[in-house]
């Protein structure tokens, strides 16, 4: 019996890790597919071919400083932010237990924006001082979060309600910093506010990748823990985790990532609350949560961001518009669902 047991688990795990394994084939898939057709569309349409061609470096010079200079910067950042917000959305989520237990929704990212706010407002700040303010706001305001929602230990529910009502303060506050800008400073953050990825180069995307990959590097380093921790903190603490250690580094993780992506397209909100929940829906029982879910939200993000591009011609809409009205939407019915289980 013992026997049997042990090679129906060992057959259980097999089966998990061969659908990971094929979720994460696929999202790649998916991804590459994505980022050749957004290579290739536009005014000048080129093929799958031509696209491959000029990344090589092998085709037309012009076609190529279209493809790598124009185009590669915009679609690249696209993966590469819905990732960190993904992953970012993942992590909270994770420590929170709880869906609704997102960056967006308790104010990280909203505090990110006030940090890039008062940098250009008050400062005219350039892009690294722009990515200063951005990860200064959301730590900020993390910290803000934890202190008003600690009583003995952080209560999820508490910490949510503490982030919501944190988060209208800063709506007010960057509300009052717009209006008395001057117009120069207020259109710039009008349109930041957005969040968009028109205009986006490699020199405005090379200052936040190192703090995406440290961030990601320190949350890839805790994902274990961060595991551990979803079975409740009294179990996590006799396994031997330093919960509360554990969790103010994963925070931490999760506002640089949230960050940095604020800090290049503005508050692009919902991926980070979104695309967790469909990685797990794609892949229940995973063991790399943080790839599934990143994968995922660059898929979600790239995606978006084509639609904004091609769907509305000749207009471009930012980006965030687009996920604010999908998100708004997914919102209401993950709050209803939520409802109906109490």
């Amino acid at each position: 019996m013992t026997t049997i047991t042990a090679v129906m688990t060992r057959s259980r795990h097999l089966v998990f890790f061969s659908r990971q394994i094929l979720t994460i084939i696929l999202l790649i898939i998916l991804c590459a597919a994505l980022a050749i057709y957004g290579l290739g569309s536009g005014t000048l349409s080129l093929t799958p071919l031509q696209v491959i061609d000029a990344l090589r470096g092998e085709g037309p010079h012009n076609l190529t400083v279209i493809v790598t200079q124009w185009r590669l910067p915009r679609v690249a950042m696209a993966l590469i932010l819905g990732a960190a917000l993904a992953a970012s959305g993942a992590i909270f989520q994770s420590l929170m237990r709880n869906p609704l237990g997102s960056p967006d929704v308790i104010g990280f990212n909203t505090g990110a924006y006030s940090g890039v706010l008062v940098a250009i407002v008050l400062f005219n700040s350039a892009i690294a001082g722009i990515t200063v303010g951005a990860m200064a706001g959301g730590l900020l305001t993390a910290l803000v979060v934890y202190l008003l929602a600690w009583r003995n230990g952080v209560e999820t529910f508490r910490l949510i309600i503490v982030g919501i009502a944190v988060r209208a303060l800063l709506v007010a506050g960057n509300t009052w910093l717009v209006i008395s800008a001057s117009l120069e400073s207020a259109l710039t953050a009008g349109l930041w506010s957005a969040g968009s990825l028109n205009g986006i180069t490699w020199a405005k995307s090379l200052p936040v990748l190192g703090l995406i990959i440290l961030a990601w590097a320190l949350a890839a380093l805790l994902s274990r823990r961060m595991h551990l921790l979803e079975m409740g903190d009294d179990m996590a603490r006799a396994l031997g985790v330093p919960v509360e250690r554990t969790r103010l580094w994963l925070m931490l993780a999760g506002v640089g990532l949230t960050a940095a992506a604020t800090a290049v397209a503005g508050p692009i909100s919902f991926i980070a609350l979104v695309a967790p929940q469909i990685a797990r829906r794609l892949c229940p029982n995973q063991s790399q949560p943080l790839l599934i879910a990143g994968l995922t939200g660059a898929l979600l993000l790239l995606a978006a961001d084509v639609a904004t591009q091609r769907l509305f011609l000749p207009y471009q809409l930012p980006v965030g518009v687009l996920t604010v009205s999908l998100g708004g939407i997914y919102l209401i019915g993950l709050l209803i669902r939520e409802s109906r289980k109490k």
